[in-house]
């Protein structure tokens, strides 16, 4: 198993741990030097696992004082076997629905930071050539936490924990994000001049179209994948049955 594999699969041990009860919201974690015991491996894949939690808002890293499970960390735990696109369906639902509410509720201070967020979007796109998930990430949870509502910041977290650790689900994500991010910077512009005006409905369609122009690229990478194998499975049966060979085999 790659590190990269391996640090993933802890966080979810970790994950697994907290939504048993074993360590509550609130509670710190063990050390370090602990948890490289407890999962056998070294402590620079726990550090790596630690990050991703805190990316996704399970932990919080307090310097000098240790990792704590932040009082909304029990999430609703996605299976494995849903399908990308049972996630971005939920997402449009859900999400639609907390940028709705947000629309009423969001503060200035929040809406400084979104402004904040959307121009991290536009430099990884300089810098990358493409979209990244990091500005994205924390755009979608300042709107989830702008909700005030604790059950809808969960679920939300549980489905981006979903789309960054499910491997099936993160790869074709990112192969779909890679594509037209300048599409998905002005959507996040289009989000963002909702809620600045206060507008509840217009909040929604806009987060909605977001998600709905995801869903039908997942549409098109999945029938692009679909006819590459079918292409592949041709290619082999016309190798295996080539008339060629039979030809050649009579001539010599």
């Amino acid at each position: 198993m790659t590190e990269t594999r391996l640090y993933r699969k802890i966080a979810q041990g970790i994950i697994e741990l907290i939504d048993s009860g074993s360590y509550p919201p609130g509670s710190r974690l063990p050390p370090e030097r602990e948890l490289a015991t407890q999962f056998d491996v070294s402590r620079p894949t726990i550090r790596e696992a630690v990050i991703a939690l805190e990316a996704t808002g399970r932990v919080t890293v307090k310097t000098g004082s240790g990792v704590y499970v932040s009082a909304n960390a029990q999430s609703l735990a996605i299976d494995g076997k849903a399908s990308p696109f049972e996630l971005m369906e939920s997402r449009i639902l859900i999400e639609g629905e907390a940028a709705a509410q947000a629309a009423s509720l969001i503060t200035p201070e929040q809406l400084a930071q979104l402004a904040d967020e959307l121009d991290a979007m536009a430099r990884e796109n300089a810098a990358q050539g493409l979209g990244k998930d990091t500005a994205d990430r924390r755009f979608h949870t300042i709107i989830a936490e702008a909700t005030n509502n604790r059950v809808l910041m969960g679920v939300i977290q549980s489905l981006w924990h979903a789309q960054e650790s499910v491997d099936h689900i993160r790869d074709v994500h990112q192969a779909v994000c890679q594509k037209n991010p300048r599409i998905r910077l002005k959507e996040h512009r289009a989000i963002y001049d909702a809620l600045a005006r206060g507008d509840s409905a217009g909040a929604r369609a806009a987060m909605r179209q977001h998600f709905c122009r995801t869903m039908e690229a997942l549409h098109s990478a999945t029938e692009e994948e679909a006819v590459a194998e079918v292409r592949k499975q041709l290619s082999r049966t016309r190798e295996r049955f080539s008339a060629t060979r039979f030809l050649d085999s009579v001539s010599t």
